[in-house]
């Protein structure tokens, strides 16, 4: 976070429309602020989203709107679902810049020789970069799959033994296996353990904890999936990215990585979203945006052109209304926020 962050205090929320549910924090003496009439009107079409927890925004470094829902506050964990992917991304681009990693253009043999041992020269010749662009070639662990995965007995050698659907380096193949095996690879190449790693290279930098999160039947720390963070720290990730990778002079991870995550590599055929290096990118009301996304609902959008991050946390779980849901915050976030983001950096 911007050195020029201000202290936050909690209010009581006072504008007619939002219900009891809703916890504002301000921020005091901010140089930026939204208009208060839009801001207000987003915030009550915001409290009819039962699945909804949090919605944050910064502009320049400075977090001008902290909003928690139905029942969380500022020290909830939230569950990053999928978004870890872009966590998982950020600590493989640390651990290039650190020398653990030779390149993205590495081939996963080198970590994994056992479980690769009477694999094909095509499989042993995947790259880490193939791995951070879902674009392996193996058959995806996720969706249907996703199941039968988890419950085997070796995570690493499950998504290692998929057969190819596709060419390493074709289309995208959705696939939490590959960031899982992403996570093995830092885990091998450090001698730490992933949470030990992220928390060393990248959580203490910015000021914020990693808790613990699931790991596989060897111990791995589960990639792309479950990773828990404060919607603060996941602000902070956000800050991080538009700030160049640096907090005060020191470099977390390096401008030339964030460059190469955010270059698109692939296209999903569901969404039709582009992604990079474990982020997407869309256009949101006219500005080039790059985000992590995760299931239920979980957002980090980064907004350069506007200086913004914004962050949204939704319920986790299974149920009714979450595509409806998505659809809903889609909405508010493109035809509302964005704009009045928008307005308030132009009046700066």
């Amino acid at each position: 976070m911007s050195v020029r962050m201000m202290a936050l205090v909690a209010v009581t929320a006072t504008v007619v429309g939002i219900g009891p549910d809703v916890r504002l924090l301000s921020v005091h003496a901010t140089e930026r602020e939204l208009d208060a009439d839009r801001r207000n009107a987003i915030v009550a079409q915001l409290t009819k989203l039962p699945r909804l927890r949090s919605l944050l925004v910064s502009i320049d470094g400075e977090l001008i709107e902290e909003h928690y829902f139905n029942g969380v506050d500022a020290r909830s964990l939230a569950n990053l679902k999928s978004a870890s992917k872009t966590l998982m991304s950020i600590l493989v681009g640390i651990a290039i810049e650190r020398g653990h990693l030779e390149s993205v253009d590495q081939t996963i043999d080198a970590f994994f020789p056992d479980e690769l041992a009477k694999a094909s020269a095509l499989k042993r010749a995947i790259t880490i970069e193939d791995l951070l662009s879902m674009r392996s070639g193996l058959e995806t662990t996720s969706n249907r799959n996703y199941g039968r995965w988890v419950q085997s007995r070796n995570w690493v050698a499950h998504a290692l033994s998929r057969p190819f659907v596709g060419k390493p380096g074709g289309q995208m193949i959705y696939s939490t296996g590959s960031t899982h095996l992403l996570s093995a690879i830092i885990t091998r190449a450090t001698g730490m353990t992933t949470r030990e790693f992220g928390q060393r290279y990248l959580a203490r930098p910015l000021g914020v904890s990693l808790p613990a999160w699931p790991q596989d039947p060897q111990g791995i720390y589960f990639g792309g999936n479950d990773m828990l963070l404060t919607p603060r720290a996941m602000v902070k990730v956000g800050e991080l990215y538009l700030d160049g990778g640096s907090i005060d002079g020191f470099e977390v991870v390096s401008s030339r990585w964030i460059r190469e995550s955010w270059i698109p590599r692939t296209v999903s055929r569901y969404s039709r979203r582009q992604y990079g290096y474990g982020w997407w990118m869309r256009v949101l009301n006219g500005f080039p945006t790059y985000y992590a996304w995760g299931y239920g609902g979980q957002f980090i959008y980064v907004i350069p052109d506007l200086d913004a991050v914004i962050v949204v946390t939704s319920s986790p779980n299974p149920g009714d209304g979450r595509r409806e849901h998505r659809r809903q915050l889609n909405d508010v976030i493109e035809d509302r926020l964005v704009p009045v983001i928008r307005d308030a950096v132009i009046e700066k």
